[in-house]
């Protein structure tokens, strides 16, 4: 443990509906949900606005739309526009210190020591605040939130006390004091499962996760789960902040508190894991090519399966298909005591990945039996316009897809330094209308 609150958490607020507003002003103070659009799709985040009506990360985007009221702007991710953003953040990260853990796009660490500040409470509290001013005015308006502390887990947590654009800073020696009254799920690694384990004997706090003996908690929630959380609850994490830390790969995984046989159950179990994986993966902007599946068997034997595909995903739908099929092939009559979901080969994540459709396959048509087939290339489809989409038209200038079907796409043509802009409907292959760029939110 650190003497100094030298650890410094950022967390950009709902990332990616935040710049959506920023570069959208007709949605600015309205519910925004980023993520998958389509029936099956999952929602990558959803602005304030929308968490006010229950929408969240991870949730389908089905029934975000059943809890959202009318005139929700539901989109299509555009991971350009974020990465952009994204760097210009660690830019401003890096100029405090040589020590930064980027964990995803929109969160890193900081380790404040190795950058020579002075670390006394009043110093590090005023730097936290210019370093929030600084990167609203650096990214038009995108908020963050920050947690400074003696150790990374009492940082990440002092980020999401006071969201949105909070800033907590926890003064060595009140340790303690900050993490006993916050349920255990405030506590990394402590998911719905094992919540809800610790419920049945009361344990709902991390005050009350503090009272429970290290014998107790491994025999309930296993040797290394239990010696970690044993750990935190005391506020004892020594783990040091490593410079641009790179993911080899993403997984979630989940302990039973009963052994389970029922097939319907196991597949719901995957496709949680699923979403938190995939959700995991967007919000990083990475995809990756191989996936795993862990299963711990009733007698204790762990198997892993993978397969490695031949393109990247993310999507929690593609990945728990997957991981399905792996299911299948394991023998699990005897109960299954343990799940995990993993994705690996990771890469950086391509704009449009989520909403590409697969080029169509050259037809083979064939005249009579005594003739040689002849190759022929279908005629062009016309252009998969997704909601949010960045587009630019000759004369009307640079907007986003605010809806498209019927061969028809609707754009509202505006930028993040406009007044909101005018609402037009073209055709869905109007030559004069193409993909566009991320807009400048800068000047």
């Amino acid at each position: 443990m650190r003497r100094e609150p030298s650890i410094l958490h950022l967390d950009l607020d709902a990332f990616f509906a935040a710049v959506e507003q920023r570069d959208k002003p007709s949605l600015r103070g309205r519910p925004v949900v980023v993520g998958g659009t389509g029936g099956r799709g999952v929602v990558a985040t959803a602005s304030y606005e929308a968490r006010a009506f229950g929408a969240r990360s991870a949730m389908s985007t089905a029934e975000a739309r059943r809890l959202c009221p009318p005139g929700t702007a539901f989109l299509g991710g555009r991971f350009a526009a974020y990465r952009r953003t994204s760097e210009v953040v660690m830019g401003l990260l890096r100029e405090l210190s040589p020590l930064v853990e980027p964990l995803s796009i929109d969160e890193a660490y900081v380790d404040l020591a190795a950058g020579g500040h002075d670390l006394s409470l009043a110093a590090v509290t005023a730097l936290a605040r210019d370093l929030k001013d600084r990167i609203a005015e650096a990214t038009g308006g995108v908020t963050g939130s920050v947690g400074v502390a003696t150790s990374k887990s009492l940082a990440k947590i002092g980020s999401e006390l006071d969201k949105p654009d909070g800033l907590t800073v926890v003064p060595p020696g009140a340790e303690l004091d900050v993490l006993h009254p916050l349920p255990v799920r405030s506590l990394g690694g402590i998911g719905p499962v094992t919540a809800e384990r610790l419920a049945q004997i009361s344990v709902t706090t991390i005050g009350d996760l503090h009272r429970l003996s290290l014998v107790d908690l491994t025999s309930l929630v296993g040797q290394a789960h239990g010696a970690g959380l044993y750990r935190l609850a005391r506020a004892d994490d020594d783990r040091p902040v490593v410079a641009d830390r790179e993911a080899k790969s993403v997984s979630a995984e989940e302990t039973f508190a009963r052994d389970l046989t029922d097939p319907a159950r196991l597949a719901a179990e995957i496709e949680a894991l699923a979403v938190r994986v995939g959700s995991r993966l967007q919000r990083s902007g990475t995809s990756g090519r191989t996936v795993t599946l862990k299963v711990r068997r009733f007698d204790y034997s762990t198997l892993t399966r993978s397969q490695t595909l031949a393109h990247a995903l993310d999507e929690p739908r593609q990945i728990a298909e997957v991981a399905q099929r792996l299911l299948a092939g394991v023998d699990r009559s005897g109960g299954v005591r343990l799940l995990g979901v993993g994705v690996s080969g990771l890469s950086p994540y391509a704009q449009g990945d989520l909403f590409a459709e697969r080029d169509p396959e050259p037809v083979a048509l064939v005249v009579d039996e005594a003739s040689e087939p002849e190759t022929v290339e279908p005629p062009p489809a016309v252009v998969a316009w997704y909601p949010g989409q960045d587009v630019v038209h000759a004369e009307l200038g640079a907007g986003w897809v605010w809806g498209s079907g019927l061969n028809r796409v609707t754009v509202r043509f505006e930028g993040p330094r406009t007044a909101p802009g005018p609402v037009r409907t073209l055709a869905a292959d109007d030559p004069d209308l193409a993909p566009g760029d991320p807009p400048d939110w800068t000047g």
